[in-house]
């Protein structure tokens, strides 16, 4: 009755199987091997972070570029402060707020974007804190560029003027009239009141839709398996009841059928 497993039809259809399952499991296996190491890329940029606050700052040119290493280290920098902008959208203990953040122009002839707290509802510049006049030195946690749709942060489309999406160079290159260094910084205690922002995380070491789309394709591609399996019995099921009708003569001859057909 399993005869029909030795034909060429069937003979393809076994080397498929036998090759699509452990394809299969390697690439399930792969992304969530991918998906772990988020995980533990998450736990150590966290410990990192959290090492990083009680560590002496550093001068901020001993620390740039921003990197993984350096991302959350503590740094000082000397300046004047110069124009200020709001960030909206920022939530911060479950409440959403946005940033006070102000241009530090330093000696290099860059501004260091300083982010001097945070504050609870919509983003209103006369609620925000004038920053100190005159020289002053700030200490705070070395933060990398923002990227806009990463970590919810939004895009500069429609804000208000005084107001930025995203703290990042880029964003800011049109809204005040000099460079800007390709970094921030969160002031370890906030300024005037304010609440101080805690450092984050560097990027792409969060739990964020990237790690969850690896755990996703983990579990699509160990379904293929199941599929490919399920579909294979169907098939083998399909052609053992074929045999068996034909040896029982329940399987109608179609040749007859044919002929009478081209009679008519």
């Amino acid at each position: 009755m399993y005869r029909f497993l030795l034909t060429p039809r069937w003979w393809g259809i076994n080397i498929f199987v036998l090759l699509s399952i452990p394809f299969c499991v390697f690439m399930g296996s792969w992304q969530l091997g991918r998906f772990e190491d988020r995980v533990q890329d998450h736990r150590t940029a966290t410990e990192q972070v959290s090492d990083a606050a009680r560590e002496a700052p550093r001068p901020l040119a001993e620390m740039l570029p921003v990197t993984k290493a350096t991302s959350g280290k503590q740094v000082t920098a000397t300046g004047r402060y110069g124009k200020q902008l709001l960030v909206p959208g920022r939530e911060l203990d479950g409440s959403e707020g946005f940033y006070v953040l102000t241009l530090l122009r330093t000696d290099s002839g860059e501004a260091l974007p300083v982010v001097r707290g945070w504050l609870p509802g919509t983003a209103d510049p006369a609620k925000a804190p004038a920053a100190p006049r005159g020289e002053v030195t700030v200490t705070g946690a070395l933060q990398a560029s923002e990227t806009p749709g990463d970590n919810g942060v939004s895009a500069q489309g429609g804000l208000p003027a005084g107001q930025t999406g995203a703290i990042s160079a880029a964003s800011l290159v049109n809204l005040v009239p000099y460079d800007v260094y390709d970094a921030w910084v969160t002031l370890a205690r906030g300024d005037a009141g304010m609440k101080a922002v805690p450092a984050a995380a560097p990027p792409d070491t969060g739990l964020d839709l990237k790690a969850f789309q690896n755990l996703g394709y983990t579990a699509e591609w160990f379904a293929f398996v199941g599929f490919v399996i399920f579909m294979w019995f169907r098939l083998l099921r399909r052609e053992v009841e074929f045999a068996r009708d034909a040896a029982l003569g329940l399987v109608p001859d179609e040749e007859p059928v044919a002929v009478e057909a081209s009679a008519k």
